[in-house]
């Protein structure tokens, strides 16, 4: 078995020295400079150029354990969800500390009508493209509708899809004491879980629709009960999602794991919202839960930009000058007389 020294970390051309079973790479061409990679990449003139890395690649990463330090410091967890690479990438670029993949998107990506159309494999697509966006956030999954409830070892099998083929770090799913078995199986296997109680979207049929829980005492405490069981199974956190914020303070105080909250106040541990809720991705009318306190307005900015494309086009006045690619003025000539014989 020959052994290869390599004089160079990456070879651009290289010429073979070959001495007895030794085999020498030495780089016959220096490596560019980042200022050249840089300038590279400025002449690509294809359309379809990629978007890039995070913009702080020395950012660390967020990792399960990280999360404990922020909990256990006092330091409110910042959740967002993405559903594509421009979300995710721009969630990294934020700085949340978990970039969730929900089954929101159901809604706000797919047009559907509410989170049960949506499928295992629908979620794995979006779960992907929000993986390759992301350096630094922790990602989490949402398992969908009927791909866990059946059993623990169904469920099982979904998550480490989600993990092998999605390539998230962590997945959540809906349910509260009923749904302990299901995630101890999956934390046994390795793979970390954010629980999901209080409101549960996807049982909003049983539920009798997307009602406030915990409103009275014995509901507060069937809350409290499904926080301490999927705490017990070995979640490494739960989104508490449409409870009294004084309820919300109370369980996220007789737990040693952290709250995420939506639409439960500012006494949980951490917060999560739907990115096209918070960034106003939407247009004028369209309806939004209380809790969601509209950070931006990204529907009235994308319009004022296409609009003013169209009029721009309508009006000859894209693409400009400098928007074109130079001929020199010999071969335009050239090329004119050629295509006048035609």
């Amino acid at each position: 078995m020959a052994h290869c020294i390599f004089r160079s970390r990456a070879l651009l051309s290289c010429r073979v020295m070959q001495s007895s079973d030794i085999i020498l790479f030495a780089s016959t061409k220096p490596l560019p400079s980042l200022r050249q990679r840089q300038k590279l990449q400025q002449q690509r003139w294809s359309s379809h150029s990629p978007l890039g890395a995070s913009p702080d690649p020395l950012k660390k990463k967020v990792t399960v354990g990280s999360i404990q330090s922020l909990y256990r410091k006092g330091e409110p967890i910042a959740v967002m969800t993405a559903h594509d690479f421009p979300s995710a990438h721009v969630a990294d670029a934020a700085g949340m500390d978990i970039i969730l993949v929900g089954d929101s998107l159901a809604m706000v990506a797919l047009g559907m009508q509410d989170t049960s159309e949506v499928t295992v494999d629908d979620m794995l697509l979006h779960c992907r493209s929000v993986a390759r966006a992301t350096r630094s956030a922790f990602t989490v999954g949402d398992l969908p509708m009927g791909s866990y409830e059946i059993s623990p070892e169904q469920a099982l099998e979904t998550a480490i899809r989600f993990i092998k083929h999605g390539r998230v770090q962590g997945i959540k799913l809906e349910g509260g004491k009923e749904m302990a078995p299901t995630i101890s199986k999956i934390t046994q296997a390795g793979i970390p879980v954010l629980a999901h109680i209080g409101l549960t979207p996807q049982r909003q049929n049983a539920l009798g629709g997307f009602r406030v829980q915990g409103k009275t005492s014995k509901g507060a405490m069937r809350v409290l009960e499904d926080a301490l069981a999927v705490q017990e199974a070995g979640c490494f956190g739960m989104v508490l999602e449409a409870v009294p914020a004084e309820v919300a303070s109370i369980i996220t105080q007789k737990l040693s794991v952290p709250t995420i909250g939506i639409g439960a106040g500012n006494g949980c541990a951490g917060q999560v919202l739907v990115q096209v809720d918070m960034s106003g991705y939407f247009p004028p009318g369209r309806f939004i839960p209380k809790f969601v306190k509209q950070f931006g307005n990204v529907w009235a900015e994308s319009l004022r930009a296409i609009e003013s494309y169209r009029e721009e086009v309508k009006t000859r006045q894209y693409p400009a000058k400098e928007h074109t690619y130079p001929i020199p003025r010999e071969e335009l000539e050239a090329f004119a007389r050629e295509a006048e014989k035609l």
